[in-house]
């Protein structure tokens, strides 16, 4: 299957500031071992509605995956609560929208300041079972661990054009565990109008993380989205425009 919202051109793998009509600003942030590019066509679809969307690359990213082997995982929440902070100097009205690791990142931030509504997509809330008592040690071990097949993406063309680390640092790994750890404790805080996506077909990121993340929150105003035919990462596989359009439908009605 070929997604239509897959780009033609180069791709892009560079931060992003798209502009909007200045009352109302996202944050878009991508996940572990991603880049800008993976929430780029969530900004597009934001900008397109008047809402100003932002796309840093968090440390460690767009670099190399040694200097991300480096990073801790409050490093790449402090890098989000900056950005976040200068929106709110300009803008009345803050999104935030992340993708995996950037979704973790989303509910934290959501969790210990105002934000006026999210959109997490493919949030992984736990590692496999097994898998975080191994790390310290065999993360000395092997340091990093190769993708066989890339980034979980059903749409093959988007597959072989989505830029990302080939390997993935298992140090990042045990960061991003530690990650998930305060993300559970923090769900309660969150309040924010929220919007949880997942594809169905992620074996990155199980389904029930989304549900496990729709009950723990305490909106008042939530929703689930299930995309049936893609795989982790939402934005470039197979139905990214029906979750562009939903997310931007979420986001800009309470702009």
């Amino acid at each position: 299957m070929t997604s239509p919202g897959v780009e033609a051109g180069p791709v892009d793998s560079a931060p992003f500031d798209l502009p909007g009509e200045g009352r109302a600003a996202a944050l878009c942030l991508h996940g572990l071992t991603g880049t800008p590019y993976e929430v780029r066509p969530l900004g597009v679809a934001l900008a397109a509605r008047g809402v100003r969307a932002l796309g840093p690359a968090l440390p460690g990213h767009n670099e190399t995956p040694d200097r991300l082997a480096r990073i801790g995982w409050r490093e790449w929440l402090d890098a989000a609560r900056a950005e976040a902070g200068e929106l709110r100097k300009r803008h009345a009205c803050v999104f935030l929208v992340g993708m995996s690791m950037g979704g973790l990142l989303s509910l934290a931030l959501a969790a210990e300041a105002r934000v006026e509504g999210l959109v997490v997509v493919g949030t992984p809330l736990h590692l496999p079972f097994g898998l975080v008592p191994l790390l310290p040690l065999v993360r000395h071990l092997r340091p990093f661990a190769h993708k066989r097949v890339g980034s979980d993406i059903r749409d093959a063309r988007a597959r072989a054009r989505h830029p990302s680390y080939p390997v993935m640092p298992l140090a990042s790994l045990q960061q991003l565990g530690r990650l998930q750890r305060r993300v559970r404790a923090l769900l309660p805080r969150v309040e924010a109008p929220l919007l949880v996506a997942h594809g169905a077909l992620d074996g990155t990121a199980k389904p029930a993380d989304a549900r496990e993340i729709l009950a723990g929150v305490g909106s008042r105003e939530k929703e689930l989205l299930i995309l049936p035919s893609s795989g982790h990462v939402v934005p470039v596989d197979v139905d990214g425009p029906e979750l562009a359009r939903a997310a931007a439908d979420f986001l800009a009605r309470r702009a």
